[in-house]
């Protein structure tokens, strides 16, 4: 019996303050229920938006001037220096295995890029041996093997591995994709 009164004086009390008009005769209650809920919906999106933005703009303004670590991709180009020198390779078009025994060819124009103009000059009694080896190595490919973005950074990587072997000791710091085109 306590439980029904207890809702029986609830109900009451909701029904009588639904009657009821709003408090003021210009209604002066309701704009501040509206302020006290913006604020809370500010608080509880707000802050948080506030703080990932920041972390943000730390990440991006105060820790952008570091220097790469060793051994990074890249790490080469934070040298000051003369501007890198590119090696246009010749045109390659290789036959490629597809799947179902199927065939495709693979159209390639890429680029040395090199430290200077007396690394390029070094590169290019050796270029047979260095078009010799992309050309083994590409004729080995399937279709598979170049798709999506992992496929060209794989690729990207094995080719760098292997001219930097036809031209030791000089080196070759990366071989730029100018055209990929698979047919």
């Amino acid at each position: 019996m306590g439980l029904r009164r207890h809702w029986d004086y609830h109900m009451a009390k909701a029904k009588k303050e639904a009657e009821a008009p709003a408090e003021g005769a210009d209604g002066a209650e309701k704009p501040a229920k509206k302020k006290r809920g913006l604020v809370m919906t500010l608080v509880m999106f707000g802050l948080p938006a506030l703080l990932v933005l920041g972390g943000a703009a730390y990440f991006f303004l105060l820790s952008g001037g570091e220097e790469p670590a060793e051994g990074e991709h890249g790490a080469e180009h934070a040298e000051a220096g003369p501007p890198p020198v590119f090696v246009d390779l010749p045109d390659m078009l290789v036959n490629l295995t597809a799947a179902g025994g199927e065939r495709a060819v693979l159209k390639l124009v890429v680029a040395l890029e090199v430290k200077d103009a007396e690394v390029a000059a070094a590169i290019d009694p050796v270029m047979p041996r260095v078009i010799d080896n992309f050309q083994v190595f590409l004729r080995e490919l399937r279709v598979e093997d170049l798709s999506g973005s992992a496929g060209m950074f794989r690729l990207k990587e094995e080719l760098v591995r292997r001219v930097n072997l036809a031209v030791a000791p000089s080196e070759v710091r990366d071989v730029l994709f100018k055209e990929m085109l698979i047919q």
